[in-house]
């Protein structure tokens, strides 16, 4: 799949089918991960798979009982590595890392939408009782969670900002 059509047609998934995901797969979206660019080229990041449904459904508890989390057959983590980014300052623990792991999600987004399964970007959830449940260390701080699964439909694409509205062509 090219680039721009998976960019294009990858939708935010949120009901999944109960078929498994093969354990290749999953290590193949968490080496695409990383693939991402990351400040220093430090990688400041994490990713831990979850496949049990206990967890995942602590997982779903703590996003505020958003159940296509524990529907999911797996769910990676991702984490931002203070240590990692220390050399950074501030700005590393403030915003690299953000960035980072952003750019992660993403690829981790379009790389199942490639692959035939669906995945969404969750950022809304209680991070203590995750850290705690995923036994992190302080250094570790979780930042999303992604269901990721075979996609029970294909949603159709929400309305978007005309490039006018977001462009701005003057200078600064």
């Amino acid at each position: 799949m090219e680039v721009k059509t998976a960019i294009r047609e990858r939708r935010s998934i949120r009901a999944f089918k109960a078929d498994p995901v093969a354990e290749e797969v999953v290590e193949e979206l968490v080496q695409l991960a990383n693939m991402a660019p990351s400040a220093g080229n430090l990688q400041a990041r994490e990713f831990i798979v979850i496949r049990d449904d206990r967890t995942r459904e602590s997982l779903a508890a703590a996003a505020g009982n958003q159940m296509f989390i524990r529907e999911a057959p797996v769910c990676i983590v991702v984490c931002v590595n203070y240590e990692r980014i220390a050399n950074y300052g501030a700005r590393g623990r403030e915003l690299y890392v953000f960035h980072d792991t952003g750019a992660a999600i993403q690829n981790v987004l379009l790389a199942a939408h490639d692959m035939g399964l669906g995945a969404v970007w969750v950022g809304a959830f209680n991070e203590g009782p995750v850290k705690r449940m995923l036994r992190l260390p302080k250094h570790i701080r979780p930042v999303a969670i992604i269901p990721v699964g075979h996609p029970v439909e294909q949603p159709k694409m929400r309305v978007r900002r005309d490039p006018s509205d977001i462009l701005r062509k003057e200078s600064w």
